[in-house]
C-alpha cells in the first residue's frame, strides 16, 4: 500500500486553549483506503480533519510532523476535498448551485466557462441530483437537506481530489439519507480511487463505510484497526463503551447485545 499522509507526534493548540486539541498523535493513511474516526464530541476528531486540510483557526500551534507521502503539501479544493456537517453553512444561499460548482472548477482547472457548466451537470448527476441542467440555476434554499449535501459532495469532488474528508457529514440527516449518503461515498471513491477520512460519532455508520476505524478520546488517539475487528473484538474499554451506547442500524438491538 501507498502512504498518504503520515502524522507523528502531532499536537494542536488553540489560541487561548489551556489543554491541546490533540495530544501526540501517530497516524498513517494509505491511498484509496477508507478510515472513519470515532469518538465522543470534543475528542478532536474535527480538529483531525481540519489540520489534514489546512484549516485550523489562526494562532492555531501545530507540534510534530505531517508527511505527504514524500510529495508536496496538498492544496485545499484541489487535492484535498471538504464536506462539511451542514450543507446549509457551506453553501452561500445568495449563488446558484451552477454559480458554486463552476467558480471551483475554474479555480482549480483550466476550463472554459462552458466546459465548466458542462463539467458542473456531470458532477450534479454523479451525486444523483435529478434534472441536473435545471438543478444549475437553482439555489440552495430549493432543495432538501440531503439534496444539498449532495451538492456539497459535488463541490468537494469537483476538482478530483486525492483526499475526501467528509466531517460529520451525515449527522444532520435523517437515518434513511444517512444511509444514502454513506453509500454515495464509497461508491464516489471506488470510482474515482479517492482516499477518504470519515469523521463521525456512529459507529454503525463507521462499520459500513470504513476499512480502517481510529477511536479517539480526550484529544488522544486510543485504538485502530480493521474495521471489523475494532467492532467484534474492541482492545479499548472506552471503545467497548462506545460499542454499547451505539444501535446497530440492521437491528433494534444495541450494538454487542446478546442475540
Amino acid at each position: 500500500m501507498t502512504l498518504l499522509l503520515g502524522l507523528t507526534g502531532l499536537s494542536v493548540h488553540y489560541p487561548g486553549a489551556s489543554a491541546p486539541a490533540l495530544a501526540d498523535l501517530g497516524l498513517a493513511l494509505f491511498e484509496g483506503e477508507k478510515l472513519a474516526i470515532i469518538g465522543e464530541s470534543g475528542s478532536g476528531k474535527s480538529t483531525l480533519a481540519r489540520v489534514i486540510a489546512g484549516l485550523l483557526p489562526p494562532g492555531s500551534r501545530i507540534e510534530g510532523r505531517i508527511d505527504w507521502g514524500g510529495g508536496p503539501t496538498p492544496r485545499p479544493g484541489r487535492d484535498i476535498g471538504y464536506v462539511f456537517q451542514d450543507p446549509g453553512g457551506s453553501l452561500n444561499p445568495l449563488l446558484s448551485v451552477g454559480r458554486h460548482l463552476t467558480e471551483v472548477l475554474r479555480t482549480h482547472l483550466p476550463l472554459t466557462a462552458r466546459d465548466a457548466r458542462a463539467r458542473a451537470a456531470e458532477l450534479l448527476d454523479t451525486v444523483q441530483i435529478p434534472d441536473p441542467a435545471r438543478a444549475l440555476n437553482a439555489y440552495p434554499h430549493q432543495f432538501s437537506g440531503g439534496q444539498r449535501q449532495r451538492i456539497a459532495i459535488a463541490l468537494a469532488i469537483a476538482a478530483r481530489p486525492r483526499l475526501l474528508i467528509a466531517d460529520e457529514a451525515t449527522s444532520a440527516l435523517d437515518v434513511l439519507v444517512q444511509a444514502e449518503i454513506t453509500a454515495l461515498l464509497r461508491a464516489l471513491c471506488d470510482a474515482k480511487g479517492m482516499t477518504l477520512l470519515f469523521i463521525t460519532h456512529d459507529m454503525a455508520l463507521a462499520g459500513q463505510l470504513a476499512d480502517r476505524i481510529a477511536v479517539m478520546h480526550a484529544a488522544r488517539m486510543v485504538e485502530i484497526g480493521p474495521a471489523a475487528r475494532v467492532l467484534r473484538a474492541p482492545r479499548e474499554s472506552y471503545t467497548r463503551s462506545l460499542l454499547a451506547a451505539h444501535l446497530d442500524l440492521a437491528s433494534p438491538r444495541l450494538v454487542g447485545e446478546a442475540r
